[in-house]
């Protein structure tokens, strides 16, 4: 490959195909997100069973991230991306056709495998093609392309499913698809496979990966709904995760030529590049999945409302875009990553003041504050953790790096879920505390609904205020658990911030 050589435009087809591919690959992560309970409806099943419409397709997701670099290496970026984009779409139009829960858990499972593979392949190809001035501008565009996909995912889908049905959230996947797969077939020519390495495959190495990432995934998704330690099955993922997880280890740092070498975390620019990636998917994710909630649960909002309010959050992005970009040319990386930082946390903080009436004009300027950021976290970040690296180890770096933003937002939402069930109980314990039958607030509330309720014919006018008032109770605790938790991911950002001094200037490429 030669990084310095200009594209053609057959080439510039090929590429801008290749972040298509990315960008629907992570849309489809959250684009089913709003519609979970239609699917539940249209295939029989429980809530419980819904839930793995999402986990399915993130544990075979976070299997191919890193196994994806060794793939590339043997087939060759066209080849696997192509081969990728096929099978994505092939598995999509099988959700779309999907009669029982357990074809579209196996469907979206394949959809997730394949899906997973664009991600870090688009990453690296930047890194090893374009350099300085051009570097930035493509790191600028996936990145927008990487953060407006989850963004833009629950209320695409909510439309889709209100006014059409949610097949169409799979089926519009298919000439999509299909069209990035010719074009990147025909088009991208940047590297050549290295068949020599399929000696080097090691079967051991990708069970242990995938044990380990798959049951890691599960511990994270489910755990917080069973309890953790007290469900017999999260025990045995537990159990079952930390064996795996040592084998893999031992085995990728004893092996000369691995599947995934772990050897670049000893690398200090990507080490802490990837902590700072771990951080932003706690905020991206973690914030994409609790704003939701709390307009729907609090506020009553619809999945159309909802996606109205969390696009916000994309609308900032997108003029935030030059203002990144300006400051990416002109000030050092690690400034414009302490901006970004400071910048998300505070918006996080800033929404951690919600009450009970809280609607879209009071999440106007925190969100537009947390959309502006994302991209002066994520484009520093990419640029620190990847830019100092050697041209041989970014394809495999770059699929670490991409993985660890995907299990901080596993992180995150199953510490979202815990920290929530934790705090709900606190705040319903001492807010019943204080709603007695002596307070006079509490007195006068019943006695004043009881009074309106009592033109209702044959109602209970004192149970009806008193569900009226258990009701808003529940509210105000649901309320100010979210406060907390905005307030604790708010403070992951900003304790960061120090170790942005460990960090070290990425050097120029030749």
């Amino acid at each position: 490959m030669q990084p310095a050589q200009p594209l053609d435009r057959r080439q510039w087809a090929g590429l801008l195909a290749m972040i298509a591919g990315m960008f629907i690959a992570i849309l489809d992560i959250q684009i089913v997100a709003a519609s979970l309970s239609d699917i539940q409806a249209g295939l029989s099943a429980s809530p419980d069973e819904a839930s793995w419409i999402q986990t399915s397709y993130l544990i075979a997701e976070v299997v191919m991230i890193p196994l994806s670099s060794w793939l590339s290496r043997l087939l060759s970026t066209r080849i696997l991306f192509a081969v990728s984009a096929l099978g994505f779409t092939l598995f999509s139009l099988a959700c779309a056709g999907a009669s029982t829960m357990e074809q579209m858990i196996l469907f979206r499972s394949g959809q997730g495998f394949f899906g997973g593979a664009m991600i870090p392949s688009v990453f690296a190809t930047i890194f090893l093609v374009f350099t300085g001035t051009q570097q930035a501008r493509m790191s600028m565009l996936i990145g927008f392309a990487a953060t407006m996909a989850p963004t833009i995912g629950p209320a695409l889908g909510g439309w889709l499913t209100a006014n059409y049905s949610w097949h169409l959230l799979f089926l519009i996947n298919v000439p999509v698809g299909l069209t990035i797969a010719a074009i990147v077939w025909t088009s991208v020519d940047l590297d050549r496979p290295d068949w020599s390495l399929r000696h080097a495959f090691d079967p051991q190495g990708v069970l242990a990966m995938a044990l380990f990432l798959g049951s890691l995934q599960y511990l994270l998704e489910e755990g917080s709904h069973w309890g953790w330690l007290e469900d017999e099955r999260i025990v045995w993922a537990s159990v079952v995760c930390a064996a795996s997880g040592a084998l893999f280890i031992v085995r990728m740092l004893a092996r000369r030529d691995p599947i995934v070498d772990l050897r670049a975390f000893a690398n200090s620019n990507f080490a802490l590049g990837s902590l700072f990636s771990f951080v932003l998917g706690i905020g991206l994710y973690g914030s994409s999945y609790l704003v939701p909630m709390f307009l729907a649960r609090v506020r009553g909002y619809d999945s159309l409302q909802i996606g109205e309010t969390m696009f916000l959050a994309g609308i900032s992005m997108f003029l935030g875009t030059p203002v990144a970009a300006w400051l990416m040319r002109r000030l050092d990386v690690r400034i414009v990553l302490g901006i970004g930082l400071t910048m998300f946390g505070v918006s996080l903080w800033w929404m951690g003041t919600l009450t009970t009436n809280s609607g879209f004009a009071d999440f106007i300027m925190p969100q537009g504050l947390r959309g502006a950021s994302v991209l002066f976290v994520m484009l520093p970040a990419n640029q620190l953790a990847l830019g100092r690296l050697p041209t041989h180890c970014v394809k495999n770096a770059s699929s670490l790096y991409n993985l660890m933003r995907n299990l901080g937002g596993a992180f995150g939402l199953a510490a979202i879920d815990t920290v929530a069930t934790w705090r709900l109980a606190h705040h319903h314990l001492h807010l019943k505390e204080q709603v007695t039958w002596g307070h006079p607030v509490t007195s006068a509330t019943i006695d004043k609904m009881a009074e309106v309720l009592s033109t209702a014919e044959g109602s209970d006018n004192y149970l009806a205020a008193l569900k009226y008032v258990a009701m808003q109770l529940e509210r105000q605790a649901l309320t100010l658990s979210c406060n907390d938790i905005l307030l604790l991911m708010g403070g992951c950002f900003l304790v960061t911030l120090p170790l942005i001094l460990l960090l070290s200037k990425p050097a120029k490429r030749a």
